[in-house]
Formats: C-alpha cells, structure tokens, sequence
C-alpha cells in the first residue's frame, strides 16, 4: 500500500495538529476519550481507563507505520492545551476519517478549522482518490462541520451502523464525501 506523505506536525491559525504520542495517553483520557457526551458519535467504546488510552495509542502507532492510520492531537496555539483529536484511515487511496473534540471546545470553529486542513492535505495526495466519512444521522453539528470543510452529502443509510455508545442499536448515517 502506498503510503501517504503526511506532515507529523502542522499549524493552522489557532491549532498545532501533532501525530498521536505515548505521551498524549492522560490527556486524551482525560480531555474527550473517557467523556460520554463526547464519545456518544463515535465507532469506539468510551474509554474507562488509561489502559483504553494505551491500546488505542499502540493501534494508531502502528497504523501510522503501516500507511494505514494518520491520527493527529489537536492543541490550542495558544495554551498548547489538547482540545481533541483527528485521523485518515488510508484504504488504499480511498481515505475515510473521523474526529472528536472536548465538549468544552464545541461551538468554537476548531472542528471545522482542523477539517479543512486534513482535507487540504489529503486532496495533495497523488494515491488518493476518494474522501469520505459517515456521520450518525442525528449529529447534526458534525453534518454542518463536514458541509463546511467542503464536504457534501452523497448518501443517506437507512439503519447502517451500530454506536456502541448508544445502546449498540443500528442507526442512520450520512455518507459525506470530497472527491479530490
């Protein structure tokens, strides 16, 4: 598989976006992963401790090494204050990603700003020939984040997938894309 060229490190206005450390593992914890408000849209179980951390930083480790998983901290310029995080999962070109943010910093433009700048990068990627990611129909704010990072609905999937962080029942999901 071709990897991806993917800076470890990059700056917009406001955020510094860094590749997902070892070291991260109490701030990621503490920051989005162990908050059920903020874990309710995503694929993963709510973290309930460290060791979740741990495990989830050991797969994004290797997934970087493999051209398979670019997962980036997000941190305020400002304080340096990890607010959330974002990745690409690289399926051979066809890149589908995800992000979670404090709910501290929702309603703030970080989500949006962080997405514009992984879909700049990835649309540089010569391998790459498809963008998309799949959004709990419910989430509204995510539908508008993606809508304003360029994305655009391409799909509406009746009972598509199961969150198991509500109830593991099957629910509705918006397909987004961005065709580079």
């Amino acid at each position: 598989m071709e990897r991806l060229d993917l800076p470890e490190r990059a700056e917009t206005e406001r955020l510094l976006l860094q590749r997902l450390r070892y070291e991260d593992a109490e701030e990621i914890f503490y920051t989005y992963a162990s908050k059920p408000q903020a874990t309710r849209y995503v694929s993963w179980p709510t973290h309930q401790s460290i060791n979740d951390t741990n495990a989830f930083l050991r797969y994004a480790s290797a997934g970087w090494q493999a051209g398979t998983d670019y997962s980036y901290s997000i941190r305020l310029k400002s304080s340096g204050k990890m607010i959330g995080s974002i990745g690409a999962m690289n399926d051979g070109g066809k890149v589908q990603f995800g992000y979670i943010f404090s709910p501290a910093c929702w309603n703030k433009g970080y989500a949006t700003e962080a997405c514009i700048w992984l879909m700049k990068q990835l649309t540089l990627q010569p391998s790459v020939y498809r963008i998309c990611t799949l959004v709990d129909a419910e989430n509204v704010a995510s539908a508008r984040v993606l809508q304003k990072a360029g994305l655009t609905e391409e799909a509406r999937l009746s009972q598509w997938m199961r969150f198991i962080n509500q109830h593991n029942k099957p629910k509705d999901c918006i397909l987004f894309k961005l065709i580079p």
